[in-house]
């Protein structure tokens, strides 16, 4: 039995109010700051309330960016991150599946070894292995490319780990009952294994696309060609001008904030329930 404490209550809720006022202020700024006049926010103060320069300034943006800073337009931006983020996610979603589905489901040599050689990938991230792969990505050819910007970047051990352990939960008479009804290896993937692992899916769809969109060091370096350019890139390049238009730079942030929340808030019961649902 829960007591009803009504001071026990209000601190809680005071916490709450606290914490959320604490996470949306530096929000509200940018938001706020998106919409000022040019020099507005070089005078040393940060204004509260909103101005009347938003549509402009977010038009420009869209529309053709700052050529200053050499950065193209923010739609230009976007669309490139979203490509990205996408073909990194989709890539790591579906060899991971795979990968734990051979694991569990069939019997081959090596099996463990191969499992393990996969889970120890985890201590080599992009960032440890930067110039061999830069290497492999410049010989085949495919800097400047979308390809060359995620196909690197779509193997995932962590992934992998997580659906052969969710895997290894099914029953196994689920898979005799699809031998007697005589479905091959992939047909139970895809009528039982799949359906099962949405949840999971959703989750780790949410978390490997904002990896994916946040990606700055290796599109960075494997790209000189504006029509390339991330948002994430973008928005460094604007701020390292000699004189940053923060008015727009702010204006970049909100809409690059933008996408990432709305995959949470389409996906957040599927996000939520495959992160913390133990039984299917």
């Amino acid at each position: 039995m829960v007591e009803n404490r009504p001071w026990a209550n209000f601190f809680a809720h005071t916490v709450l109010i606290i914490g959320v006022a604490l996470v949306i202020f530096p929000v509200y700024i940018a938001l706020v700051a998106s919409t000022q006049a040019p020099g507005e926010l070089m005078r040393g103060t940060i204004p509260l309330l909103p101005g009347a320069h938003g549509i402009e300034n977010y038009t420009r943006m869209w529309q053709s960016g700052v050529s200053s800073a050499g950065t193209p337009s923010a739609a230009q931006m976007l669309w490139n991150s979203f490509v990205m983020a996408m073909a990194i996610t989709v890539g790591k979603l579906s060899i991971s599946l795979l990968s734990a589905f051979a694991i569990v489901y069939f019997r081959f040599r090596f099996q463990m070894f191969f499992f393990w050689l996969i889970f120890v990938t985890l201590m080599l991230p992009v960032e440890v292995r930067i110039i061999p792969t830069f290497q492999v990505v410049a010989d085949l050819k495919m800097l400047n490319s979308f390809a060359g910007l995620s196909i690197p970047l779509i193997a995932s051990a962590t992934a992998t780990f997580l659906f052969r352990q969710f895997f290894m939960t099914i029953p196994e008479e689920m898979l005799e009952a699809a031998r007697v009804d005589g479905a091959g290896p992939m047909k139970f993937f895809k009528d039982i294994l799949l359906p099962l692992s949405v949840t999971n899916i959703a989750a780790l769809f949410v978390i490997m696309f904002i990896y994916g969109w946040n990606q700055y060091l290796w599109p960075l370096l494997i790209t000189t060609n504006p029509d390339y350019t991330t948002i994430v890139m973008g928005i460094q390049r604007m701020t390292s001008d000699e004189n940053p238009q923060w008015h727009l730079v702010m204006a970049a942030v909100v809409m690059a904030a933008l996408p990432p929340v709305l995959v949470i808030l389409f996906m957040q019961r599927l996000f939520v329930k495959g992160l913390t649902e133990t039984e299917k």
